[in-house]
């Protein structure tokens, strides 16, 4: 038990704190081990005519969990995987319940390579080259719309010339 000599300071540094903890946004949930993540900040991006609502993992633990854990997802929804800088990029499924189809993306948001995955298998998927973003879908999206390497994706998230 703690005992303070001076109450009313520690009453004033303890509202100090939960005021500015309160006013930042929320942070995504960390998940418990066997649990698809949840609470991550979204973006909207374009593929032509075609809208996506992404979920944005930019820490190494929230690219780390991806995915993995769900069960299903609406197939206007997809997951952005956001890295500070362009390098090769490699995914797999492992624990990863839904088939994708993960588009490995230039900094100005041209599709470097489609890459089709199977649900969970470790069996490495790369960026042909160099990139810092890698969006992944349900499984067949990118196909069935007609996107391919070469085609252009817009938002927020990519520089425009």
């Amino acid at each position: 038990m703690f005992h303070f000599t001076k109450p009313k300071k520690y009453i004033f540094l303890a509202a100090l704190a939960a005021s500015v903890f309160c006013s930042f946004p929320a942070r995504a949930q960390v998940p418990n081990k066997g649990e698809a993540q949840s609470g991550l900040p979204r973006v909207t991006l374009q593929a032509g005519m075609y809208q996506i609502d992404a979920q944005v993992a930019s820490t190494d633990n929230q690219r780390e969990i991806g995915l993995m854990f769900r069960s299903q997802m609406p197939q206007h929804e997809g997951m952005l995987f956001v890295f500070e800088q362009a390098g090769p990029q490699c995914f797999w499924m492992k624990n990863t319940l839904i088939p994708l189809s993960a588009a490995f993306v230039d900094a100005d948001g041209t599709i470097a390579n489609i890459e089709e995955m199977k649900a969970q298998t470790t069996d490495s998927h790369c960026s042909k080259r160099a990139v810092p973003f890698v969006l992944e879908m349900n499984q067949g999206w990118f196909a069935k719309r007609g996107l391919k390497a070469g085609s252009k994706l817009m938002g927020s998230a990519f520089k425009t010339q």
